[in-house]
C-alpha cells in the first residue's frame, strides 16, 4: 500500500470531485428513493473551495487521487452549548482503497483545521442503512446522534376538504 499524502484541493481538481460527488450519489441512491434520475448536486463544490469558511481536501495514493472530504464552519443552533460547528461533506474513497485508513487521514486533517480555527464541534450526514459509513465514522471518533425521518404523502390527489378549516390551503 502507497502512503497517504492529503493534500488541499484546488478549482484544478474540480472535474474529479465532482466525479467523486456523483460516484457518492450513485452509491447513496440505494438509501433514499427520493434522489433524482440522472446526476444530482449535493454542494456547489466550486464554491466550497473558493469559501473561507470551508476546507476541500483530496487523499493520493501514489500518484492517484483516491478520497476527498470537506470542512465547512456553520453557525450553530441558538439552543445548541457550542456557537460554531463543523460540518464534513463530500467524504469519498475510492472503493479500490477503503479499509485503509484513508478515511481516517482526511478527518485527521480536516479535524487539524477545524482545531486550528477553533471549532470544536464536527457534524456529518450518513444514511441510516449505510452500514460500513457508519462504522468508519465510529472508528474516527464519531458517534450516532439524531435520525432523521420522513413521510410521502400522496399530494397529487389530496382530498383538500379533510384539511382543517384553520390549516393553511394552497392557493388554487
Amino acid at each position: 500500500m502507497d502512503s497517504i499524502i492529503v493534500r488541499p484541493a484546488t478549482l484544478q481538481d474540480l472535474g474529479l470531485l465532482n466525479r467523486f460527488q456523483q460516484s457518492i450519489v450513485g452509491a447513496e441512491r440505494p438509501f433514499d428513493p427520493t434522489i433524482k434520475d440522472g446526476p444530482a448536486r449535493y454542494y456547489d463544490i466550486e464554491s466550497l473551495l473558493a469559501s473561507e469558511s470551508a476546507h476541500f481536501v483530496l487523499a493520493a495514493a501514489g500518484d492517484e487521487i483516491v478520497a476527498c472530504g470537506f470542512a465547512r464552519i456553520d453557525a450553530a443552533k441558538a439552543y445548541l452549548r457550542h456557537s460554531l460547528q463543523a460540518y464534513l461533506g463530500l467524504m469519498y474513497v475510492d472503493p479500490r482503497h477503503r479499509g485503509q485508513a484513508v478515511n481516517r487521514a482526511i478527518i485527521d486533517a480536516l479535524k487539524q483545521w477545524c482545531r486550528s480555527r477553533q471549532v470544536s464541534e464536527l457534524r456529518l450526514e450518513v444514511y441510516h442503512d449505510n452500514l460500513a459509513a457508519i462504522r468508519a465514522y465510529e472508528k474516527a471518533g464519531f458517534s450516532k446522534l439524531l435520525i432523521e425521518m420522513r413521510l410521502e404523502l400522496p399530494c397529487a390527489d389530496a382530498d383538500l376538504s379533510a384539511v382543517p378549516a384553520s390549516a393553511e390551503r394552497p392557493p388554487r
